[in-house]
Parts: structure tokens; sequence; C-alpha cells
């Protein structure tokens, strides 16, 4: 389901091999990578599981178009062949963004590993057990995984090496600079002087992965539906049928009770600035068009004693965020990260 909610401090990480050699990564004939290749040759030719495509290099490693291709078939294993519904846009951004993905995993395994990071004792093996509890018990998620063809060992392999970054991506966060008294009261300051909270309900169409001529259809129905709600529609029941996020759509398109920086900026701003009980223009963020009825906007009440806890938490996980992609960029700038693309 589509979110608004900006990313936590530990970044997503496709899961991939973690050796970080400069090896160039080619397909074995008669696997079903290398079948997959062979049909997306057909709409990008540089896709070949013959050829050596590079997509992504950077100092002592290169990500190519086989080992994402590869990457994608251990993880996805039946469903990569979805890859070959895309056109030549759509799968170009898809190889391209798992290739930097990958290359980034690389670098980062590489970093934990220089640093010793090691995993506390049973830590795998708790996030084992949840992957289980959500598919019903380890015999359910193992019968899922082998019907999807995917290896439980690489799934296993996955989330360790993804345990171990993330756990060296704690200790890069919390080594960063502390929240100070004075940061502390200038937030309660900026939320005491204008709305804290938000309520809206909104109406999207998505974009992701879509090509231009679809977006440009998208665009032209969500001013429609814009239409009709300014001459008085029920905004609800216009969510109900047309949005697109399943998250609020059930709900009539309402969110409820959400602060600043909880969303995109574009999203957020008109939450807090087109007034109560109106609706806004099309709003464009990275998820698709949006248009958004403003329900309800709340000012902070309480003493800051009273919210001084969240006021840090909520600084600290902001901070944190910062502190972690500034080292990922600076790991990429100094290994000269390059997307050479498609």
């Amino acid at each position: 389901m589509p979110k608004y909610i900006v990313a936590s401090v530990l970044v997503a990480l496709v899961a991939a091999g973690c050796a970080p050699k400069a090896e160039k990564v080619a397909l074995k004939e008669g696997t079903p990578a290398y079948a997959l290749a062979q049909d997306l040759a057909a709409v990008i030719p540089a896709l070949g599981p013959d050829q050596t495509t590079i997509i992504v290099e950077a100092k002592g490693l290169v990500v190519t178009a086989a080992e994402v291709i590869q990457t994608i078939r251990n993880n996805r294993g039946t469903q990569a062949e979805q890859l070959k519904s895309l056109d030549a846009g759509q799968l170009k951004e898809v190889l391209e963004k798992g290739a930097t993905d990958i290359a980034q995993r690389k670098l980062l395994f590489a970093a934990a590993k220089k640093a010793k990071t090691i995993l506390p004792p049973g830590e795998l093996d708790q996030a084992l057990q949840a992957q289980y509890g959500r598919a019903g018990g380890e015999e359910a998620f193992r019968m899922a995984l082998e019907g999807a063809g995917v290896s439980f060992d690489h799934v296993k392999a996955n989330i360790q090496d993804s345990l171990l970054i993330n756990k060296f991506l704690e200790g890069i966060a919390q080594a960063g600079p502390k929240i100070t008294e004075e940061e502390l009261q200038k937030a309660f300051a900026a939320e005491t002087a204008g709305d804290k909270t938000a309520s809206v309900r909104h109406i999207l169409l998505l974009t992701q992965g879509k090509t231009e001529a679809e977006k440009a259809e998208a665009r032209t129905k969500i001013e429609g539906l814009l239409a009709r709600a300014r001459a008085g529609e029920d905004f609800s029941a216009l969510a109900k049928e047309y949005s697109e996020d399943t998250y609020s759509q059930v709900n009539g398109g309402l969110i409820e009770g959400f602060t600043r920086g909880q969303m995109v900026k574009p999203f957020e701003d008109a939450a807090f600035s087109v007034p109560v009980g109106e609706i806004s223009d099309v709003v464009e963020t990275s998820f698709g068009y949006h248009i958004l009825k403003v329900v309800d906007r709340k000012k902070e009440t309480r003493p800051f004693e009273e919210v001084r806890g969240e006021l840090e938490s909520r600084l600290t996980e902001e901070r944190q965020g910062t502190v972690v992609q500034d080292y990922v960029q600076g790991l990429k700038d100094k290994a000269k990260f390059k997307l050479i693309g498609l």
C-alpha cells in the first residue's frame, strides 16, 4: 500500500550477494534467469544473457544487468516473470534501481565487516520466527517459498546479511550528535506557533512505473475528479470509488492526525495550508497525483514538559535518518559510485 510517511532511520536494501568484488556476474545457460534475460533482450537488447552489460561501477565492484536479473529471480522466484510485461522505460527504471541498490548494499556490507560488526546471539532466529509468524508457521513459510521457486537458504542468508548491515547502520545513527535543549525548545516553539496535526481525505492516482502517456491520462482523470468534488459531489464517495491508495480508500480517503514531517513534502504543504473544509488543487508527489480535502487541523496545547519526550524522540529519529543518509552518500562518493545505466 502506498504510504506517505518518510523513510525510517534504517534504509531498506534489496537482497543480493554481498561480496564486494569487481567480478562481472554472468548467467548460466539453461537456468530460469538465463531464459528471463533472453526474453527481456527483446525489449532492451543490452540485457541479452550472454552480454556483460555494466549498469553500476564503483571502486572494487561492478554490477551487471545479468546480476540484477539473477538477483530479482533469486528473490522473487516465478514472480520475476512479471518483468516481461514492462515496456522499455519501465524495465530500465527497475533494473537501474536494482543495480543501484545492489551496489549500495555491497558497499555497506563491506563497511560493516570492516568495522567487525556482529549480530547478537539469537537475532537471526528471532527474525526468522517473525517471518514464520506472518506466514502462519515455519512449514507454511517454507511451502510459500517453494511454491514461488525461491530458496529458503537464499532467504535466510539475505536476512542475516540485512540484519548485519542494519546493526552497523544503527551504530552509525546512534553515534551522531544528540539533540540539545535549545533544539527542543525551538521545536516546541514552532509546534505551538502553528498547527500540530492535520486530518484530510484524499484521492490518489498512482504514477509510479507508468509511461508518460499513462501519466498524462492519470492527470486528466484527477483533474476531472477535482472538478466533480468542487462541484459538490461527496468527496468520501469519490475516494472510495477512484482512489488507488488502498490504505485509506476504504475509509473514504481519510488520513487522521498526522504531524509535520510524516508525509512527503508537497502532500504536507497542502494539508497544512489549504483552509479547513476546502479542497486543494492537484498535488503531485513521487507516488502520483492527489487531491486533498482538509477535514481538520489542531494546535499543540500541552505544556513543554509533557511533550518533551515526544519531541526528543521525533527529532532524534529525523537526525539519525539524516546521519545515515549522509554516511551512505559519503560511502558512495568515496567509492566513486557511478550509475552507467542502460
